[in-house]
């Protein structure tokens, strides 16, 4: 940590807890707004997902929080691009092939373990999901808490410390400058080992199979 970010006075736990659920009420409005779109009734979500109806429903409603790995699984049942589920309509662009996103400007999008900052919304059918992401600190993860999905990613720590949990391998700490690469399809899981700000940068392809 800097000692510009020691100087910042740290978020209130009201304040933290009111955004969280904000970000949810806003990533389950977008996310009833592309199902009602796409033409799916919550049965049809569900079915095609695989998901419960009652998660769909709780999620759409901002109650809970999806993982990653659900946001994928809705994506590709819905056959868009995971943008879609991060963006309003007005945001995607498909004559473009470069877009930037200023410091701070990306869409935050609140799951259950994390906080993204979803960059580069302009850019449609994007093949990379650039994340900037803020890393909760937990109990060390089990095999129930990792989850896998189609496609590669690669996360590089920006500050704090983590653990990353991939399948068939030792834990490993991750330090500020420390990389990882590695492959989705294995069950993995990252947690914070410090109470203090813990970011990463985090790019995962999205493989429409």
């Amino acid at each position: 940590m800097t000692e510009i970010e020691k100087s910042l006075p740290a978020m209130p736990e009201e304040s933290w807890e009111q955004e969280r659920q904000q970000l949810r009420s806003d990533l389950g409005a977008r996310m009833k707004a592309v199902r009602q779109e796409c033409g799916y009734t919550l049965e049809a979500a569900a079915q095609r997902t695989g998901l419960a109806l009652s998660t769909i429903h709780k999620i759409e409603n901002g109650r809970v929080s999806p993982s990653y790995e659900n946001l994928v699984r809705i994506a590709r049942a819905y056959g868009i691009g995971m943008e879609r589920l991060f963006s309003s309509g007005e945001e995607i662009s498909p004559t473009t092939r470069m877009t930037v996103t200023k410091a701070g400007q990306g869409r935050k999008v609140r799951t259950t373990n994390f906080e993204y900052e979803v960059l580069c919304n302009a850019l449609s059918e994007k093949k990379i999901i650039p994340l900037v992401t803020r890393v909760e600190r937990r109990a060390p993860l089990t095999l129930a808490d990792l989850e896998a999905h189609n496609g590669e990613e690669t996360l590089f720590v920006l500050s704090g410390r983590v653990e990353l949990y991939v399948e068939h391998y030792a834990p490993v700490v991750l330090e500020p400058g420390d990389c990882a690469y590695f492959d989705s399809t294995m069950r993995h899981g990252l947690r914070a080992l410090e109470d203090g700000e813990t970011k990463v940068f985090w790019a995962c392809t999205y493989i429409d199979v």
